[in-house]
């Protein structure tokens, strides 16, 4: 008897090992573990019941993104188009631009270029006139463009309190100068940012803190017309991926004031990276007063510019955790946010990639490094079979804690007949932060995320001045959506907008700390980047839930000053200005009035 039991358990063991075994080399072969961690504890679902209805039609916007398709499935024709919501004219009412794209030869040549040969192909600005809706102006504003376009980038690089535009493509981008009245110059050849190449995300930055905007520029990867790789087959072409091509570099455009720039990549030390970049976000993640670089790249490792403060970067995405998932893997970035999802205070980072892989969340550590957290908070199982691009992390539902909206759709148009559990067009995703994880919502929230979609940029914004987000997303070969936010109970927000005298103007890469009565304490970065090749409304918005007012509001600015500020009621718009005066006090931002009423002797540079 003591033989035998001596025998099972031999046996016993022996399969414990092997089973471990067994394990270990599914999460080595496969990158997901065969026991995914359980989902944090359930909450009420969307208690506010935020919905979100597409008004575009309604409100005047019927953009279309045109790729030019042809037989050939060159791999431009899949990148969709970015979104800009901005208020170009200063009337404290957010407009809209969307990129488009042109006309292709099919097959192209090698000197070949796509064309807008039509209207249909262009770019497109909507004016919010004081109704609410929206009026095409393109004609008039000198925005229709040229070539096959891609990014939105906003910032006020002269600082003449007019927020110009940076249109990235392909072979060319264009540098837009805001004239103040409602019409646009292409600046590029005298400001020299025309670049090269397959452009991508672009962001603008202050990275050395001289109160001009610099600007990153990212490539995807080495590609022509004239590129000998297909894939797929001649009688069924598929979209290449960057798995096919050879990796590219970025550009660093520093801004020498009265409207020129010099391309400092050698300088700044980034001449060497190598990048498949689509995403790009800017922000302090280490807090050491210089704003840093995330690139999100397709099928390569993700990667921090560590700013070292001397007009130098360091690649420390290894070192810093956040360049693979957690088994290691490298993965399909392509939308980006650094945004504070657990309000400590400190820049988190959110990457959305392909089907299978998982949308990866990076908590910071506050020493330098992240830890990758999709599992732990829910992330990896909600998004195990979804592909996104454009995304942004902000409070939709306005009870102080940051959730995530993600504009979906799977690059491979085929898929669905190759995986059928996994879809070419998808339904848009809004997940709910419960404090202690994420909640999908998406069934609860409205007609939308029963739709599919195969969406590309996106951008948020409050339009109409309510204290809700709504969401502006393009399709790729498919109609504009504008997404309305309704919540059934009403909850209190505060909407900053900031003013830099000796920053910036836009005030970029400045923070903001706000806290409530309750001891809710959130934090923000001012900036127009990050999503997927698209910009948001700079103005920071925060909800504060049941709280009527602000007990503290920190700003810190680029130029280190410092100015805090008490008992502030909620539900408004307000306007802060840089200043060093104590007895200043934030200004109601009133609808119409163009002109600054920040005290500046800055004048901006035409």
């Amino acid at each position: 008897m003591t033989m035998l039991l001596s025998g099972l358990r031999g046996r016993r063991v022996a399969t414990l090992l092997w089973g471990l075994v067994s394990v270990l080399w599914c999460i080595q072969s496969q990158g997901q573990s065969p026991f995914p961690p359980k989902l944090p504890t359930a909450k009420p679902m969307n208690p506010a019941q935020l919905r979100f209805t597409d008004v575009a039609q309604k409100l005047g916007v019927d953009f279309r993104h045109q790729p030019g398709l042809t037989s050939q499935k060159y791999i431009i024709e899949s990148f969709g188009g970015g979104v800009a919501v901005f208020d170009f004219d200063n009337d404290g009412r957010p407009d809209i631009f969307f990129a488009n794209g042109a006309a292709i030869k099919d097959p192209a040549s090698s000197s070949d270029r796509p064309e807008k040969t039509d209207p249909t192909f262009w770019n497109r600005l909507y004016h919010q006139e004081k109704d609410g809706t929206f009026t095409d102006v393109t004609a008039k504003s000198g925005l229709a463009g040229e070539g096959y376009s891609f990014a939105a980038a906003v910032g006020d690089y002269n600082n003449d309190g007019f927020d110009d535009l940076y249109v990235t493509g392909f072979d060319h981008n264009h540098l837009y100068r805001n004239n103040g009245n409602g019409t646009f110059t292409d600046v590029t050849e005298s400001a020299g940012v025309g670049g090269s190449g397959l452009s991508s995300g672009a962001a603008w930055i202050d990275y050395d803190n001289d109160g001009l905007l610099d600007l990153i520029v990212l490539r995807y990867v080495q590609w022509e017309f004239t590129t000998p790789i297909r894939c797929g087959t001649p009688q069924g072409r598929q979209f290449c991926g960057p798995e096919n091509y050879p990796p590219t570099t970025l550009t660093l455009y520093h801004n020498d004031g009265s409207g020129h720039f010099s391309d400092v990549t050698v300088k700044a030390g980034l001449a060497d990276l190598k990048i498949k970049g689509l995403g790009v976000d800017i922000g302090d993640y280490d807090r050491d007063g210089w704003t840093d670089i995330f690139v999100a790249n397709d099928n390569w490792p993700q990667m921090l510019l560590h700013n070292k403060g001397d007009g130098t970067f360091e690649e420390r995405g290894v070192l810093a955790g956040i360049s693979v998932d957690e088994h290691g893997h490298t993965y399909s970035g392509m939308g980006i946010d650094l945004a504070d999802y657990d309000n400590d205070g400190w820049l988190d980072l959110l990457i959305d990639d392909l089907s299978f892989q998982r949308y990866s969340l990076y908590r910071n550590n506050r020493d330098g490094t992240f830890t990758y957290s999709s599992s732990t908070t829910g992330l990896a199982q909600i998004t195990a079979k979804m592909a996104g691009w454009g995304m942004r992390v902000a409070d939709f539902d306005n009870d102080g804690l940051k959730d995530i909206f993600v504009a979906q759709g799977h690059v491979n148009d085929g898929i669905d007949a190759q995986i059928p559990s996994i879809h070419y067009r998808q339904s848009p995703l809004i997940v709910l932060n419960t404090g202690s994880g994420f909640q999908d919502v998406s069934t609860t929230a409205g007609a939308v995320f029963q739709q599919q979609w195969d969406a590309r940029g996106m951008a948020i914004g409050d339009l109409h001045n309510t204290g809700r987000l709504d969401v502006v997303v393009s399709t790729n070969d498919g109609p504009a959506r504008v997404l309305r936010s309704d919540l059934s109970l009403p909850r209190h927000w505060l909407s900053l907008k900031l003013q830099g005298t000796r920053s910036n103007r836009d005030a970029i890469g400045a923070t903001v700390t706000v806290v409530t009565a309750d001891g809710n304490r959130q934090f923000a970065t001012v900036k127009t980047s990050g999503s997927y090749l698209s910009s948001s409304d700079e103005r920071l918005h925060f909800g504060l839930n049941d709280q009527a007012s602000v007990a503290r509001i920190e700003v810190h600015w680029p130029s280190k000053i410092v100015q805090t500020f008490a008992n502030i009621p909620a539900d408004r718009v307000l306007l802060i200005c840089e200043t060093s005066d104590p007895s200043f006090h934030p200004l109601d931002r009133k609808l119409d009035v163009r002109e600054s009423r920040c005290l500046t002797g800055r004048k901006g540079n035409r």
